[in-house]
């Protein structure tokens, strides 16, 4: 009922920046202002890691302590969006990174929804 798509992602040089953008789109997507919209990343090789999350009015933010006061989540619920501006890339961030939506017990665990995910690599 709902699909995600990201859009972003990239090259960048290790201290730059980039924004990844999901859209909700689907025949609920009306509903996209009740869920938590998260962002997941999985590195070359290892697995898939909680990165923000964000709650269904904005209200509350969660990040991991990997990119705490480097990345922004944010959602414009009027558009069905969330972004992720990422900032002070380093090249530890070189992942792909995957949209999440849903109504989890734990916001930094299982979603129901899940996009295809974008890759961003982070240069030296």
């Amino acid at each position: 009922q709902l699909q995600l798509g990201e859009s972003g992602g990239g090259l960048v040089q290790a201290g730059g920046s980039l924004t990844l953008s999901c859209v909700v789109s689907g025949r609920t997507a009306w509903t996209f202002n009740t869920y938590f919209m998260g962002w997941f990343r999985q590195p070359p090789g290892k697995g898939r890691e909680f990165v923000a999350a964000i709650a269904w009015n904005g209200g509350s933010t969660d990040y991991s302590d990997a990119v705490k006061g480097r990345f922004t989540i944010a959602r414009d619920n009027a558009k069905n969006q969330v972004t992720l501006q990422m900032n002070r890339l380093e090249p530890e961030d070189t992942a792909v990174y995957y949209c999440a939506g849903g109504r989890p017990t734990n916001v930094r665990g299982a979603y129901g929804y899940w996009g295809q995910g974008t890759r961003v690599t982070v240069s030296t």
